[in-house]
Parts: structure tokens; C-alpha cells; sequence
């Protein structure tokens, strides 16, 4: 599917309700939970996509669009949620989100993207060059895999009460 903004911006704004709709009021069995080392609980999730909006899709748009290539973008820490989150709460994380989400939309959605700006590149640490499409893409795509890591972690916590249907649940073979 080829980028577009307005359906981007549907993607993208919707995040934080489904968040909210789908942990909001659990038990912390399920939001602090995760599947191992180097993994993430759902509340972990929170406190990443909450560094993300910070740090990454934002901030490198803009590089891209005033710098180019010139300026690479800062590597990313993946795990620094675990510091940022520290004391505070899944709603305190839902709400922070929710703000600086709206907050990167507005902005998204007040720039008058051209197809031209679309392609102009920025230069990631790892990856090399990319285009601003791909960025904003793969924001999208990092949103819903989250939801998608969200909902197997939960699967997961129920699996051994499952009996023998595991099996039919792909779900849990990620």
C-alpha cells in the first residue's frame, strides 16, 4: 500500500484509544508481565511508543526535511523506557502517550506533504539512507506491531489454562 497522509493519520491517531481500550483497568499480571529476557510487558510497550514519539518519528522527519542526509539521525534506545517509566503508572504512561501523540498528528497533519518531500532522505545509523515515506511508514507498521506484541504477551499469560487448544492459536507461536 502506497503511503498516504490522511490514512496515516487515521492509523496513527487511533493508537492510543486502542491502547487505553484494551489495557486500562487490568490486573498487573497482565501489564507487567513479558516473555523473557529483553522483552517487553505491555506496560513496557507503553513506555516505548512513549519514547518513540519523543525521540524517533518526529524528530526524524524533521531532520529529514531540514537536513537531508547531511545530519544523520541519533541512534535509538530501545529500552529506555524502562528508565523514563520508572514511578509512574500504566494510566500516567496512557495519558502521556495519548498528549504527545495528539501533539505529533497536529504537526504530521500541518505540514503539506508533497510527493517531493516524500522522497527526500535522511541518513539512519544503520540502515543508511531512507526515505521520508519510509519513515512515516514505518511508524505505522511499529504502531501496530506493538499492538499485535500487546495482545500475544496477554495471550501468553493464559496458555497453560488453556488445556490442550494452544495448538489452534498462532498467536501464541510468535
Amino acid at each position: 500500500m502506497k503511503y498516504q497522509q490522511q490514512e496515516a493519520c487515521n492509523i496513527l491517531e487511533r493508537t492510543p484509544l486502542v491502547l487505553r481500550s484494551l489495557l486500562a483497568g487490568l490486573s498487573n499480571d497482565l501489564i507487567i508481565n513479558n516473555e523473557g529476557p529483553d522483552t517487553f510487558s505491555p506496560y513496557d510497550v507503553v513506555g516505548h511508543l512513549i519514547h518513540g514519539e519523543k525521540t524517533d518519528w518526529v524528530v526524524r522527519a524533521k531532520i529529514i526535511l531540514e537536513h537531508g542526509v547531511n545530519k544523520p539521525f541519533d541512534p535509538y534506545d530501545r529500552f529506555a523506557q524502562y528508565e523514563e517509566s520508572k514511578g509512574k503508572n500504566l494510566d500516567q504512561l496512557l495519558n502521556e502517550f495519548d498528549e504527545i501523540r495528539k501533539e505529533n498528528i497536529a504537526w504530521l497533519q500541518s505540514i503539506q506533504l508533497t510527493e517531493n518531500d516524500l522522497e527526500r532522505k535522511g541518513k539512519h545509523p544503520v540502515l543508511g539512507e531512507v526515505t521520508l515515506r519510509n519513515l512515516l511508514s514505518t511508524w505505522i507498521v511499529h504502531d501496530l506491531t506493538h499492538i499485535a506484541q500487546i495482545t500475544r504477551v496477554m495471550s501468553k499469560q493464559y496458555v497453560e489454562e488453556m488445556g490442550p487448544w494452544p495448538q489452534f492459536f498462532r498467536i501464541l507461536q510468535f
